[in-house]
């Protein structure tokens, strides 16, 4: 196994990615946060903080980076400098012409053209583009609109703290993203992003995002126009043999909670659009498959891909 550095260890995703390394045989893993965290002990581990020349001079093959995107912009660049490859979760790097935009399961030939550094889609738009690869390669997914209800864990530690000290019906939930006028920057990425790890430059995609009163779990309403027809029916067949994804009658954010896979169900015909058209609900963990665990398994992709070139 190859060496790995956590930058961001102490926050919510950071959390959950210590333990998917755990899980699947990571040891060398060396921990790294601001200096408010600096000197704490993790997972057995201490923290060391997460300067320019730390991360230069850390030695590590493997950078996994869960901090935000002033901060990414701001040290990757070192620890790519370092000869670290880096696994990027925030949005500093997501739409740069010359870095990949990787999910395993839906593009994972572009994790091989690299320099240094691969970037991890937005926590929504992972488990909607593993839902839409095996309609499109069936069908061609000509239109997509979606409806999402985000998690407060996708907002940090905090806001989780926030929500388990209240009951959900005192709640008044932020738009914690930035809003131009016309949409959140949340709906621009999902759109953006989509189109880039899809490879489909020009696809329309609406999307309408709001946060709701869950600890973890993002859950997406979307409607789909093709192609070519696809039955409701002849859909669940191909959700059911995609990887990464399991079938689930109602699919709910507890239901996904801490596990893998994204649960889609509620797979059916969108009888307000004609015959090309289908609406489904899918739901899948935020911290886990939405960040985390996508990152581990695009280096576990390149792992693989080394040692059948060996």
């Amino acid at each position: 196994m190859p060496s790995v550095g956590v930058v961001g260890a102490t926050g919510a995703v950071g959390g959950v990615l210590l333990g998917i390394l755990r899980e699947r045989g990571f040891e060398d893993v060396r921990l790294f946060a601001s200096a408010r965290s600096a000197g704490r002990e993790l997972d057995g581990r201490p923290v060391e903080e997460a300067t320019p020349e730390a991360l230069a001079g850390a030695g590590v093959d493997v950078f996994f980076f869960a901090i935000g995107a002033g901060a990414s912009r701001e040290l990757v660049p070192h620890a790519v400098r370092g000869s670290s490859l880096v696994l990027d979760k925030s949005s500093a790097w997501r739409m740069e012409p010359n870095v990949p935009l990787v999910v395993p399961e839906v593009n994972p030939e572009r994790a091989l053209d690299h320099e240094g550094i691969i970037a991890v889609a937005n926590c929504s738009t992972i488990p909607l583009t593993c839902v839409l690869k095996p309609l499109h390669d069936a069908a061609g997914v000509a239109r997509v609109r979606v409806a999402t209800y985000q998690s407060v864990s996708g907002a940090g530690l905090q806001r989780m703290e926030e929500l388990r000290a209240q009951a959900a019906d005192e709640n008044d939930l932020l738009m914690d993203w930035d809003f131009d006028g016309e949409e959140f920057d949340e709906e621009t990425k999902i759109r953006e992003e989509t189109r880039k790890i899809m490879e489909l430059p020009e696809l329309p995609v609406s999307a309408t995002c709001v946060r709701v009163p869950v600890l973890v779990g993002h859950s997406e309403a979307v409607w789909i126009e093709t192609q070519e027809p696809l039955s409701a029916e002849r859909a669940r067949e191909l959700l059911h043999a995609a990887p990464g994804v399991r079938v689930d009658d109602f699919p709910t954010p507890r239901r996904a909670a801490g596990i893998d896979d994204v649960l889609v169900g509620r797979i059916r015909p969108d009888r307000a659009a004609g015959d090309h058209a289908l609406s489904l609900f899918l739901v899948g963990d935020n911290l886990r498959k939405g960040a985390a665990l996508n990152a581990v398994q695009i280096a576990e992709l390149l792992l693989e891909r080394q040692a059948l070139a060996a």
